[in-house]
């Protein structure tokens, strides 16, 4: 009887002092008000998907596909003038276009983080202010023109054949 009462009390002991030490450390964390100000002004940007042509030589060799999304300033965001997403695309085109920022032609060197970084510099260049904190990349593709203008041939079930019969009037079904 003994070792049953020692045992209950034992684990109660226990109990409680995993409760205790458990609400000690899972009291409200210290948070660095100035960085929360900082994520409060952020807005998230959601880019459109940006096609570039791809010039070589003989011609378009193929198209760019980009999605990006940004982290922005709200109030330097709101004073500009040309909405923000109209003005990224543009930009993109000046740095993916003019710039030739990526290569398709060696894909494997391509360094993603630098591509943030230039993005994010160019977009700041042009906003004149620190619009951009931070740029998220969505998607990058590359379209070859052969693939464009030759697609694969779609393999499916055909539901309806032959044509909707012109003579009939609708809803002449008699009543």
């Amino acid at each position: 009887m003994i070792k049953l009462i020692g045992t209950g009390v034992w684990i109660l002991a226990i109990t409680l002092a995993s409760v205790y030490f458990s609400l000690k450390m899972a009291s409200s964390p210290k948070v660095d008000a100035a960085a929360a100000e900082r994520e409060a002004a952020m807005e998230f940007v959601t880019g459109y998907t940006t096609t570039v042509p791809v010039i070589g030589a003989d011609g378009v060799n193929g198209y760019l596909l980009t999605r990006l999304a940004y982290k922005a300033n709200k109030e330097l965001a709101a004073k500009q003038v040309v909405p923000l997403p109209q003005m990224i695309t543009d930009e993109l085109y000046t740095l993916l276009v003019g710039n030739k920022l990526i290569d398709v032609n060696a894909a494997g060197s391509f360094d993603l983080e630098a591509f943030r970084g230039v993005v994010k510099e160019g977009l700041n260049r042009r906003f004149g202010a620190e619009v951009i904190a931070e740029v998220y990349v969505e998607q990058i593709d590359y379209l070859t023109t052969a693939s464009v203008d030759n697609p694969p041939l779609k393999q499916g079930v055909t539901l309806l054949k032959g044509e909707v019969p012109s003579g009939e009037a609708q809803g002449s079904s008699g009543h």
